[in-house]
């Protein structure tokens, strides 16, 4: 089967998992023709993305979300904006999305949370199916527990995820833990899309603190921390356009460009990691037996932090309190049996992709309403 993929551009998760997938479908005999990615003015492709996919990748304007003065959580109000500002761009990108669709050969089109896509097949309606795979769509499904935030927020992000995937064939969850399915959105539960490379680590006890950022915001955090408590070990990454690969504040904090392999070494060596609760790096640390400190950036992260502390990942908080991390690091436990939903990945999704030719393409307006 040919394959393409449609993959939105912020944040690192969903290019991890694009790769992941391109990996598991070439090794069972699959192709992919052609990745598209949406991007933004505020966000460039990592390196690793380029080094590590093999289809060619083509790029369109797509909406983002910004941060807000303080570049931390998500501003609502300036993301609305900014998008209303650029809807004819956004309105060609969904014409070159058709357009690459009808001429790219491909018989089923992933979409990795990308809104164009939903909104393409609403309006412009492409013969070709579509899956949505994403951890997003576990926020549809009829058993998923919200954390106790604005009911405004919860409703704009399920609406906001129904507009990624309306008309799609399936909706693949990637979830912490096992759900049955929920077969009146279509959503099939699958484990996971890790990094081929997480597999091959040999996860160590060190004495430092790991984190990832997704906005340079929060260093102020890290360094308020740090000078209360110099003698601890501090590696954090972050997205910092134009920061050095590495930028050494004293013997004991580093500030790190996001690097991928270098991320994961310090992932299996260090004693705790700190995040911004992206789903991504959060498996990544519950796969290697690490404790978690989630810092959600917006309401999506929100849901992410809250499903992954009941899976036994770590603690939440409101911002980088190095020093409950460390408390908790001391008792944890590691949740071993997420290692072995993690290692099913594989098998459930080419079975689910592989049957995805076998689904007729629903009607793109009554499926969201379903």
């Amino acid at each position: 089967m040919k394959f393409l993929f449609i993959v939105q551009g912020e944040g690192r998760g969903h290019f991890t998992q694009a790769i992941t997938l391109e990996e598991m479908l070439l090794k069972n005999g699959h192709e992919v023709v052609e990745v598209l990615v949406g991007k933004s003015s505020s966000r460039s492709l990592p390196g690793f993305f380029n080094r590590n996919i093999k289809a060619p990748v083509k790029r369109f304007i797509s909406p983002n979300f910004l941060p807000s003065a303080q570049n931390k959580r998500v501003h609502l109000g300036r993301s609305v904006a900014y998008n209303l500002l650029h809807l004819p761009a956004y309105l060609k990108s969904m014409q070159y999305i058709k357009q690459r669709i009808d001429e790219s050969g491909a018989d089923v089109v992933i979409n990795f949370y990308e809104l164009l896509t939903g909104l393409t097949y609403t309006f412009l309606r492409p013969r070709i199916p579509y899956v949505c795979i994403g951890h997003q769509y576990l926020f549809l499904h009829k058993d998923f527990e919200f954390p106790r935030k604005s009911p405004f927020s919860l409703m704009m992000l399920r609406f906001f995820t129904r507009l990624t995937s309306i008309g799609c064939s399936k909706r693949l969850a990637l979830s912490f833990s096992k759900m049955d399915d929920d077969m009146h959105l279509n959503i099939k539960v699958v484990p996971p899309l890790l990094r081929r490379e997480i597999f091959s680590l040999q996860p160590k006890q060190g004495d430092y603190i790991h984190g990832y950022m997704v906005n340079a915001g929060y260093a102020d955090h890290v360094l308020s921390y740090h000078f209360n408590h110099p003698e601890q070990p501090l590696h954090f990454f972050w997205d910092k356009p134009d920061a050095p690969e590495e930028m050494q504040v004293t013997e004991n904090l580093s500030f790190h460009a996001l690097n991928d392999v270098k991320f994961l070494e310090y992932m299996s060596g260090c004693r705790a990691y700190a995040t911004t609760a992206g789903f991504e790096s959060v498996c990544e640390a519950m796969y290697l037996g690490k404790p978690v400190l989630m810092v959600p950036a917006h309401i999506e992260q929100d849901c992410n932090a809250y499903d992954a502390a009941r899976a036994g990942a770590g603690i939440m908080a409101d911002s980088f309190e190095l020093d409950r991390l460390v408390e908790f690091s001391e008792d944890y436990i590691p949740n071993r049996s997420f290692v072995y939903w993690v290692n099913s990945c594989e098998r459930l999704l080419i079975e689910e992709l592989e049957k995805s030719t076998d689904h007729r393409l629903t009607l793109a307006i009554p499926a969201f309403f379903n």
